[in-house]
């Protein structure tokens, strides 16, 4: 497809996730009349698209700009990165992603006490940054929680680990249920809030017309799961697919179709702030709710 028609076309990031998928599979964007294009920056069959360097993360690729018209990334990210305007929350929807912190099955890590000081690979300023600290603090001060923020977003942490180059990472999506067949040691869970970010200035209508596409992927993946979770191996990295079997994959990430509320958005940022995450508040914006978000409810 050329530049130009792709243009015209309202452009969509799966986002290592299940529900756009099943959405094509069934005719559900068609069914709503979306004129799309499936567009997805961060997919690479060696996954080295995720090697992005130290201390670049999701929050780092909306400030250099995403093609698509909607993406998704934690909650935390999409928040700040619209208050410093790099987007609009999409605030009448919003999901919930299962992650946990891994290590090998001969590591002498058996407990989140053991984590302290030890490096637990996440991508920086991004869902398992803030969702490793949420999980950790449970169990230890801030100052024995070292989190590695060199390695990558989530398929060039999954390398890392099953590779046994990092003693410890954070996953979710498919690289979640990857590591739990190879046999990898779940330290704890750390399940996050995920958002959709619009960018640019898409027709509303078509925005419209995906989330209602989407309410009833997520309908039917709540139904039968298992007729599903072999759309894993669409942005799962090629040496993974031999190694482990999708039935025993679970549905991942789940749309909740609620409001982003103004206190979820006032209380996230307090907790940023509370943490430091953007070190002087720098990068975390000033716009309002109402100037950051936009919902299309009556």
């Amino acid at each position: 497809m050329n530049a130009d028609t792709t243009k015209e076309k309202f452009v969509i990031a799966p986002h290592m996730r299940l529900q756009e998928w099943v959405a094509e599979e069934k005719g559900y964007f068609d069914d709503e009349g979306l004129e799309y294009v499936f567009q997805d920056q961060l997919t690479s069959d060696d996954g080295k698209q995720h090697d992005l360097g130290d201390k670049v993360g999701a929050y780092q690729t909306f400030e250099q700009g995403r093609s698509c018209d909607i993406s998704s990334a934690c909650h935390w990210t999409v928040n700040t990165a619209a208050a410093s305007g790099h987007g609009k929350l999409y605030r009448d929807a919003y999901s919930v992603s299962p992650c946990g912190v891994f290590v090998p099955v001969d590591s002498d890590i058996h407990k989140p006490e053991d984590l302290a000081g030890v490096p637990v690979s996440v991508g920086y300023q991004s869902g398992s940054h803030y969702s490793t600290i949420q999980a950790l603090e449970q169990w230890l001060a801030s100052e024995d929680i070292n989190l590695s923020f060199n390695d990558g977003l989530l398929f060039k942490r999954l390398e890392l680990l099953v590779d046994g180059k990092v003693p410890a990472a954070s996953l979710f999506s498919a690289p979640y249920y990857v590591v739990e067949q190879l046999g990898f040691r779940k330290i704890c869970d750390s399940t996050f809030m995920m958002s959709g970010m619009i960018s640019g200035a898409p027709d509303m209508e078509d925005v419209r017309k995906y989330y209602s596409a989407l309410r009833r992927a997520q309908r039917d993946i709540d139904l039968r799961p298992e007729l599903y979770t072999h759309y894993y191996l669409k942005e799962l990295p090629a040496r993974y697919h031999d190694m482990i079997d999708v039935r025993r994959m679970g549905p991942g990430e789940r749309i909740v179709f609620e409001s982003y509320s103004l206190d979820i958005f006032e209380n996230s940022r307090a907790w940023i702030a509370e943490h430091d995450i953007f070190p002087d508040g720098e990068g975390m914006g000033d716009a309002s709710y109402e100037e950051a978000t936009v919902s299309l409810a009556g």
